[in-house]
């Protein structure tokens, strides 16, 4: 699943491509991806102009010129790729070398890595597409169709923003808030983290990743943590988050776009998907079991 380094890089790259163009033309493949009904949506795309792109955890929000705000969660196997039009054929997407700057084609590519290659969208998972008025496009892919689209009012978007725990990245998340929020906790720590309700964005690589660095076990109840392990957990988590955003995310480490970047902070896991592999730090066996109904890795001597 796509998680918050991997939703502020999209955010972070959409943001420059798609700003201030005309949406020309909307397709829906598959109309249960759109949560209003499709006559209402179509008519507040089609001819509007996206404004602003924020991240909101996990969920990407887009601000319409014309009123209203586009809502996008890409859930487990969601991807937002865009596509630049050229003036002459691209350049093949996995080559290193670079084109002219008018025939190179722009990919930004994000979310679930199904193996899929980019560059040739639209394909079976594609279910909406944007064509813009410069004629680049923007392909809503789902492969398991639990992501969603829908169009909300000021409201509605407060209601939604509601829902959502403290950003992990913003100022709101102090050392004492974070205490409160997990101290008298039953939960397992690992689940905790997971709660978007308690503190939105992060996931299940992250919250491994995060754990790891603070020598905790997934396992351990919240509610027995030490006052210094409880000040670890709190310091680890934005520095990984800021260091995984700077790596472009780890679910799309396959994909590459047309300026040569990949999300290549696969490289610089620790333990997330290393199960039966020597701890990087240790040289103990990485292992995996479930909590919270979630594959989870831990080193079993650096997280006593």
């Amino acid at each position: 699943m796509p998680e918050l380094p991997e939703v502020e890089t999209i955010v972070n790259d959409l943001r420059i491509k798609i700003l201030d163009l005309r949406i020309k033309n909307l397709e829906v493949l598959l109309p249960r991806i759109v949560k209003n009904s499709l006559a209402s949506f179509k008519k507040k795309i089609i001819g509007n102009k996206f404004v602003d792109i924020e991240r909101i955890g996990k969920l990407i929000v887009i601000t319409l010129e014309r009123g209203g705000y586009l809502l996008a969660h890409l859930k487990m196997t969601g991807q937002l790729i865009y596509f630049s039009h050229p003036t002459s054929p691209p350049v093949p997407l996995l080559r290193k070398e670079r084109g002219t700057k008018s025939s190179k084609q722009i990919i930004i590519a994000g979310g679930h890595n199904d193996g899929a290659k980019p560059e040739e969208m639209p394909n079976k998972w594609t279910r909406v597409i944007f064509t813009f008025s410069d004629r680049s496009k923007l392909y809503f892919n789902d492969l398991r169709t639990f992501g969603y689209l829908r169009i909300v009012n000021s409201k509605e978007l407060e209601i939604v923003k509601s829902k959502f725990g403290v950003e992990p990245l913003g100022i709101e998340l102090t050392l004492n808030l974070f205490k409160e929020k997990i101290k008298f906790r039953k939960t397992s720590i690992k689940a905790l983290l997971l709660n978007q309700q308690i503190i939105a964005g992060l996931g299940n690589i992250y919250t491994d990743e995060i754990l790891f660095a603070a020598k905790v076990r997934p396992t351990r109840a919240a509610n027995s943590l030490t006052a210094k392990e409880i000040k670890s957990i709190y310091k680890a988590i934005r520095p990984i988050l800021k260091k995984a955003i700077r790596a472009r995310g780890t679910t799309f480490n396959n994909f590459v776009d047309g300026n040569g970047n990949i999300g290549n902070f696969v490289s610089q896991l620790k333990v997330y998907g290393r199960n039966g592999k020597k701890c990087k730090k240790c040289a103990s066996i990485i292992k995996k079991l479930k909590v919270a109904g979630r594959g989870t890795h831990y080193c079993p001597d650096c997280q006593k």
